[in-house]
């Protein structure tokens, strides 16, 4: 059964590769999710939810969007959805990247742009967890935060999923995998920005007093030469039995392993899904990813949003499911939740009048 399943996702993604229209998504009828107190805790109480999402809007609402970078498919799926829920409510969407995770400044002066604009809230994927707290100017708009911490009394929405329990999932994976005593290296992306030290602190945790331990931490900017350079400092000091880093790293780490001849001695772990990532598990050259179904995030965030300016209160942190992929268990919706459509290209801008 597991194989006949694999075939199956296998022939559809090799569709969507050679034409896109084969996985043109459609709304779906409700959306599986999970409500998570205290807000914005790193251990937090789960609740599962469904919700129905809405087919339209009371009026052409303007959102502002800003994100740390479109740089790989984490936010080019986060932008897919957030234009594709867009377009079905109707409502205006300007999207802003800040270039990258050390975009601070420029990610302030975007933010300074929407609230002086005529938008009527503001979605923000955050450079830093205190980006508000360097804004001097009165925030004036809504604010729902969006896949990163965003720390400020009047942020009370944050749509995306725990990034400790990511590290948490990875972590208890490796302790499954193996009785013995085992090496983990971490290349999980740039020191303490983005959820790289959440993952890192949920994969130190679940290891502790097992036989796994962690060799090596690294870090780097999300650009795959800067990990090529990372990937080979580490193996020419060390040969880990795994290597977890981000879904960047882990595609490097696939020819950076062939080169350096451990492809059978190294399993590479994803801390989220990208499209080279999921065709490394069902070539064997990935051992495991997390899906944090990115897609629904940026769906679930303009519908959020829209709730919220029609008068709901506050959702809290809400989120998809956290998923787990491996090659004997591959969610079978994971082209419609997870990824962008192969030839897509971030669209910066929504019916805009």
């Amino acid at each position: 059964m597991v194989k006949v399943l694999q075939q199956r996702l296998l022939l559809v993604f090799g569709l969507c590769l050679l034409s896109p229209m084969v996985c043109a998504e459609t709304n779906t009828s409700t959306w599986s999710l999970e409500q998570r107190t205290p807000y914005a805790e790193t251990h937090q109480q789960t609740k599962l939810l469904t919700l129905t999402p809405l087919k339209s809007a009371q009026q052409t609402w303007r959102i502002c969007v800003l994100v740390p970078h479109l740089k790989d498919t984490y936010w080019t799926g986060i932008n897919y959805g957030l234009v594709q829920q867009s377009k079905q409510l109707g409502i205006e969407l300007a999207l802003f990247e800040a270039g990258g995770y050390y975009g601070l400044d420029k990610q302030l002066t975007q933010l300074d742009n929407c609230m002086k604009q005529d938008f009527d809230a503001i979605i923000i994927g955050s450079v830093s967890p205190k980006l508000l707290d360097y804004y001097s100017a009165p925030i004036t708009k809504p604010i729902t935060a969006l896949v990163n911490r965003l720390k400020h009394k009047k942020v009370n929405t944050r749509i995306g999923v725990n990034w400790y329990q990511m590290g948490v999932t990875a972590g208890n994976y490796v302790k499954q995998q193996t009785k013995q005593p085992t090496t983990i290296a971490l290349l999980t992306g740039p020191d303490k920005l983005g959820g790289s030290d959440s993952v890192e602190q949920g994969l130190i945790d679940t290891v502790e007093g097992s036989n796994v331990t962690i060799s090596a931490v690294h870090h780097a900017d999300n650009n795959r030469n800067l990990y090529r350079d990372e990937l080979e400092a580490l193996l020419d000091t060390q040969t880990p039995d795994y290597i977890l880093g981000s879904a960047v790293a882990v595609e490097a780490g696939v020819s950076i392993l062939r080169q350096y001849q451990l492809t059978d001695k190294v399993k590479l772990i994803s801390s989220y899904l990208s499209p080279a990532v999921l065709r490394g598990i069902y070539r064997g050259k990935v051992a495991f990813s997390n899906d944090d179904q990115v897609v629904l995030q940026g769906k679930l965030a303009i519908d959020i949003c829209v709730r919220e300016l029609e008068g709901a209160k506050a959702f809290g942190d809400i989120g998809p499911q956290i998923k787990s992929l491996y090659p004997e268990h591959i969610n079978k919706n994971v082209l419609k939740t997870s990824l962008p459509p192969a030839d897509y290209y971030p669209i910066y801008r929504v019916n805009e009048s």
